[in-house]
């Protein structure tokens, strides 16, 4: 047991604000959690988190310690694009997230490729077996995943000198003038949200994003396709909110994008270009948009005409 004694500087907040910052965990989630689990006593009491704390007040806390994640394979569809002896290429759904975190230890993507498969590279990561890229929970589309650690690292690689080409279809609110775009911006994490990226020019990692205009509709909407050079989370979505085209159905980034879709952002992983590990020659896969993107493009259509 670690003891911390109340003072000035401690005194008044909350107690789980208090320990979160003196260490005691991560963050304030997993703090909260030992206090719910009476791993935390107040002058020998057990307290709430939203115990207000005293000077001289006695603390004892049990250090967190991460309990060992344990994934089961799960009967989850998969659309398989292509498999061979040391890969899959995968059109993943809307609404399925890519591996466990964050509270998700099931009904996720690496859940079903447990099940379906029994040879995944690093396979000693109970988290990420396979796992060569992400894409976001609502956005559709291609991953590559890998059935053995040569080639994981084989297309690690690719990732890293930008060598894999991922392509993407989205559709942005508002009409983009012109026909082709880079967006050159460093993105970090959002300040003031835990959950958000954001461009940062001064400490944000380099993220560069290339677009062509599509289509323009008269809902004043744009459909474009999107070529990633670089791979920063949530990289589209913040990049075209930041030249203030945000994707429509976009849960997080832009405002007043939900009229015409409400489902998440309209953003599909549509084409997956690389260099194969084993016979060193390029092979490209394409997934086509899910229905509901194109009933969403037709039913604009028909409003153009």
């Amino acid at each position: 047991m670690t003891k911390v004694i109340v003072n000035e500087e401690l005194a008044g907040l909350r107690l789980d604000e208090a320990l979160t910052r003196v260490g005691a965990a991560a963050s304030r989630s997993k703090v909260q959690s030992l206090i719910k689990e009476k791993k935390v006593l107040v002058n020998d009491k057990t307290e709430t988190s939203h115990y207000k704390l005293r000077l001289a007040d006695v603390i004892t806390y049990q250090e967190y310690t991460n309990k060992p994640l344990e994934v089961e394979g799960e009967n989850i569809p998969l659309d398989i694009i292509y498999e061979d002896d040391d890969l899959l290429v995968i059109n993943k759904p809307c609404g399925l997230i890519v591996h466990p975190g964050n509270g998700h230890s099931e009904g996720t993507l690496v859940n079903a490729l447990k099940y379906h498969e029994d040879n995944l590279a690093n396979n000693d990561d109970p988290v990420r077996p396979g796992i060569v890229h992400r894409i976001d929970k609502d956005t559709s589309g291609l991953l590559v995943v890998a059935k053995n650690d040569e080639a994981l690292a084989y297309l690690s690689s690719q990732l890293q000198d930008h060598t894999m080409h991922r392509e993407y279809m989205a559709l942005v609110v508002g009409l983009i003038d012109e026909e082709n775009g880079k967006i050159d911006a460093p993105i970090g994490r959002d300040q003031n949200s835990p959950t958000k990226f954001a461009v940062n020019l001064h400490k944000g990692r380099e993220a560069i994003t290339f677009f062509h205009v599509e289509k323009r509709y008269e809902e004043k909407v744009t459909l474009v396709s999107c070529r990633l050079l670089t791979g920063r989370t949530h990289q589209i979505r913040v990049h075209l909110d930041y030249i203030h085209h945000p994707l429509v159905g976009d849960p997080l980034y832009g405002q007043g994008n939900k009229q015409i879709h409400e489902g998440g952002q309209l953003l599909h992983a549509y084409r997956l270009t690389f260099i194969h590990p084993r016979t060193k020659k390029e092979v490209s896969f394409e997934a086509p948009l899910p229905s509901y993107f194109t009933e969403i493009l037709a039913s604009l259509h028909e409003k153009q005409n």
